[in-house]
């Protein structure tokens, strides 16, 4: 990680005496994405509101640039640096110019650069057809461009955004997270998204943290959490659709042999003969053929039969009986040219390194129910 913008140590925030956020730690560094992802009230929101300083912990610090916020004054002075955009968008009774200026003129910026401003964030979102438009004309994809451009035009150090996307229509969705993720890459702008979209995390972050219940479960770099999820939870939350329950019935230099159901898996990673383990596969590493590929590299290749096909956005999902249930997603061509459907036999493959083992027990201790 870079050196940290933000940092807290021992966060917590109660309502009453009930504990509703409770974080040992937490560094974002400066020109990261951070995505806060979790089921409702997991926190996030809670957790981005006392990163921005608009809700004072019960207990633990906040530090920006190596400085803790000990004062009110320091925490006024640090809101001015950075800003906040939430779900529905916040604009005033005006026009875009004035709602994407409004926060230059509250910081005293002179006419002549905030009008550059206004004009050089209103071309990046794409609304710069629109300054003279009423913000009551807009619709909620418009207004939200405007929200943000208003926020980019301040030049944060960083940038909180609560679940900005999640009153959109797909379409309007995608084409916004495109524009802000090259806006945040052009800019180095560092921010931190909670969402519970795991898609839209996978588009805008570099750092992924999986909350429940106000705490992290685990953090760390995107693909890192996302292949390499540390508990049950955290490998449901991020898209491991196949869960399964094995046990090591071999390990060999760091390849283990999986039991399952009369079946055998082979994957990579670190476990004891004879030790519980879940095992987790993204659908999106398995692949499907109506045949067994012997020059293929995938170490496991296993009969099954479709059961379902379900449409998936731009894809199919695939559910499948390999003696156990297992999931794949396939493109529209694929799913033609196989001819998917249920009772279509098929042979699933995926490598040992896309079987990700999560250890639950001791040697000959029965893996727990998930």
């Amino acid at each position: 990680m870079s050196a940290p913008l933000l940092e807290v140590q021992e966060l917590a925030v109660h309502r009453g005496h009930t504990p509703v956020l409770d974080i040992p730690s937490l560094r974002v560094g400066r020109g990261e994405v951070l995505a806060l992802i979790g089921p409702n009230g997991a926190g996030k929101s809670t957790l981005l509101l006392t990163l921005a300083a608009l809700l004072e912990p019960t207990a633990g610090s906040l530090a920006f640039h190596g400085e803790t916020l000990a004062s009110a004054a320091q925490r006024q002075a640090y809101r001015r640096r950075v800003t906040m955009v939430f779900q529905d968008p916040l604009l005033f009774d005006t026009t875009v110019r004035e709602n994407i200026g409004a926060g230059l003129r509250l910081r005293g910026v002179a006419a002549g650069e905030r009008q550059e401003r206004v004009e050089a964030t209103a071309a990046q979102f794409g609304i710069a057809g629109l300054l003279d438009r009423s913000a009551r004309h807009l619709s909620g994809g418009e207004a939200q461009r405007t929200a943000l451009a208003r926020a980019f035009a301040l030049r944060p150090e960083a940038l909180f955004l609560d679940e900005p996307f999640s009153a959109l229509d797909p379409p309007t969705r995608g084409g916004l997270l495109e524009d802000l993720g090259r806006i945040l890459a052009d800019t180095g702008t560092t921010a931190i998204l909670a969402t519970h979209d795991q898609a839209e995390a996978s588009r805008l972050a570099n750092r992924l943290a999986v909350m429940r219940d106000g705490r992290i479960l685990q953090e760390g770099a995107l693909q890192q959490v996302m292949n390499h999820p540390g508990d049950p939870f955290v490998a449901a939350f991020v898209g491991m659709e196949t869960l399964l329950q094995c046990t090591v019935s071999a390990a060999v230099e760091g390849v283990l042999t999986l039991a399952l159901a009369g079946h055998e898996l082979i994957a990579v990673g670190e476990a004891e003969v004879g030790q519980a383990v879940l095992v987790g596969i993204r659908p999106e590493h398995v692949t499907l053929s109506l045949q067994t590929d012997k020059t293929s590299s995938a170490r496991n290749q296993l009969p099954g039969t479709v059961t379902k096909v379900i449409p998936w956005g731009p894809f199919h999902r695939v559910e499948l009986d390999c003696g156990f249930d297992l999931s794949t997603w396939v493109t529209p061509q694929s799913l033609a040219e196989l001819a998917l459907a249920p009772g279509r036999p098929v042979v699933a493959a995926f490598k040992a390194t896309a079987v990700h083992v999560i250890r639950t027990g001791p040697p000959d201790q029965p893996a727990p129910e998930t």
